[in-house]
């Protein structure tokens, strides 16, 4: 099953697109609902993630927010609605994050989105591809994002069906 919503492109496209954003996804709810889920899930169950009561009165976040690490794992379905695909691309894996910075707390109930800017394709003789994005989480009608980084990932290509 293709996770992308966006057709492929080729590999020339791709290249001609580097130092430019290429892609924004959509807007996504962070909810109390995925909060509590992420919590079970990492058994990181502080009180100002999974308490709205306790969260309002003790910080001054004004009620709960979600994990950064939340926020940082919705980065690879972000980046399904937002980045075409490459063509012809056997896998592809997260090689890592440089620079990652949680710069703002997101509420419960703020809707967030990732822009992507394409910020280095490096075509390997091996038919592996090296990108790095610099990727921004932002949260609706607030000025500071989520979180800031430089994702690095490498996807395999059949040589064969490359066109460049």
């Amino acid at each position: 099953m293709d996770m992308f919503k966006l057709p492929p492109v080729t590999l020339e496209s791709i290249l001609a697109a580097v130092g430019t954003e290429i892609g924004v996804s959509d807007w996504r709810v962070i909810t109390q609902e995925m909060i509590d889920k992420f919590a079970d899930a990492t058994d990181d169950r502080q009180f100002i993630h999974v308490d709205p009561v306790r969260a309002a009165a003790e910080t001054s976040f004004g009620g709960t927010i979600a994990h950064g690490f939340l926020t940082l794992s919705l980065l690879s379905t972000l980046a399904y609605e937002a980045l075409h695909p490459l063509e012809n691309v056997e896998l592809s894996v997260n090689q890592g994050f440089e620079n990652m910075r949680f710069v703002s707390p997101v509420r419960s109930g703020a809707r967030v989105r990732a822009r992507f800017r394409l910020v280095k394709c490096n075509p390997r003789p091996s038919g592996w591809i090296e990108f790095a994005y610099d990727v921004t989480m932002e949260i609706e009608n607030t000025l500071k994002p989520a979180l800031t980084l430089r994702w690095l990932t490498l996807s395999k290509v059949d040589r064969s069906e490359v066109r460049t």
